[in-house]
């Protein structure tokens, strides 16, 4: 039997966020019909946010009050999250993560890339952690679970041993390739791009050739600005380069990254990127939606795209009294409930 649902209101619609009043019929998890319907209710109902760079294993180590460089903090095999990852039993792993995913479901995110530590038990676990629960994590494995997720996470190419073997088995593998790359300098980018990578995360410090070349070989950017900025690798509109990258072309999605230093809120980054980067409205929802391309998801509000949504109830805050919604959903979402989530996972 089919399952239907219809779900009415101002719906953002399409590339361009159109807001028009709509029903939305959505038939066995796809949307099949998006009907104008001027008496739609003013509830608004937006895409689905998408985390493309999550580490959320971190979260049995939040806002431990860790300073210090950060090779001290995060870099692998001895930094400090690493060590307080290995101190913490799997069940408190697992439900760390579940935690942390509850909470992305109750801010309208649907899914995550996940840099998963511990091999193939680290992935295993973030499986575990998301079972049952309408949301999709996109993991990539590392510390030897690298083909056991649906990708590669290489911390650095400085990090990282044996790299050319590891690349080597997941390309074989069909597996995807993600690297951290110019998150403290730009001298680990061009090596990671000589990896011809699916998506490049941070490039908080890439040079207009390195930013060139990505646009040019169709290489997505996972941006983590709150994280750049809280741990000190970044200090001005120039790191991460957002307006360069947007004058290139640069294909851009919103990351959280470490739960042990920021909430994996993308509200609250985007409003971040709006105040300091002073970046539109359209395109930081599109980036805050795009990642779930990794997925091979279509990220947007369209007929015969998989329902992927959530809806806002502006009445019940001083939201009801916006001239914008998209500019307030993303300068004041981070103080508002998410209403219902439609997420086919």
């Amino acid at each position: 039997m089919k399952k239907l649902e219809l779900v009415s209101g101002l719906v953002l619609t399409g590339e361009d966020f159109e807001i028009l009043p709509s029903d939305i019929v959505v038939e066995d998890g796809i949307i099949r019909a998006i009907e104008a319907n001027p008496q739609a209710p003013r509830t608004w109902i937006c895409p689905a946010f998408f985390n493309a760079h999550t580490h959320l294993g971190d979260t049995v180590a939040m806002d431990c009050a860790a300073d210090g460089p950060l090779t001290d903090l995060v870099t692998p095999p001895d930094g400090l999250k690493h060590r307080l990852l290995a101190e913490a039993t799997q069940n408190e792993l697992v439900s760390g993560m579940r935690a942390s995913i509850e909470g992305m479901l109750a801010r309208g995110i649907s899914g995550c890339a996940d840099f998963r530590e511990g091999g193939p038990a680290g992935v295993a676990a973030l499986r575990e952690a998301a079972e049952g629960l309408p949301f999709r994590p996109v993991i990539f494995g590392r510390e030897g679970g690298e083909l056991y997720g649906e990708g590669i996470g290489i911390s650095s190419t400085r990090d990282v041993a044996d790299l050319d073997q590891l690349i080597e088995n997941a390309r074989k593998n069909g597996r995807l390739v993600a690297f951290h790359a110019g998150e403290r300098d730009l001298e680990d980018i061009d090596s990671a791009l000589q990896y011809d990578p699916d998506i490049i995360i941070h490039a908080t410090h890439a040079t207009r050739e390195q930013l060139r070349e990505c646009v040019d070989r169709n290489i997505p950017i996972a941006i983590c600005p709150r994280s750049n900025w809280r741990l000190g690798v970044a200090g001005s509109v120039h790191h991460p380069p957002l307006k360069l990258m947007q004058e290139l072309g640069c294909t851009l999605f919103l990351g959280t990254d470490n739960v042990m230093f920021v909430s994996p809120d993308i509200f609250s980054e985007m409003a971040f990127c709006h105040t300091i980067y002073k970046t539109g409205p359209e395109d930081l929802l599109r980036a805050a939606i795009g990642g779930s391309v990794l997925m091979g998801d279509d990220p947007y509000i369209r007929i015969g795209a998989r329902a992927n949504f959530f809806t806002l109830d502006p009445g019940s805050s001083a939201l009801r009294f916006s001239r914008n919604p998209l500019r307030s959903l993303i300068q004041r979402g981070e103080g508002v409930s998410v209403g219902k989530n439609v997420f086919n996972a």
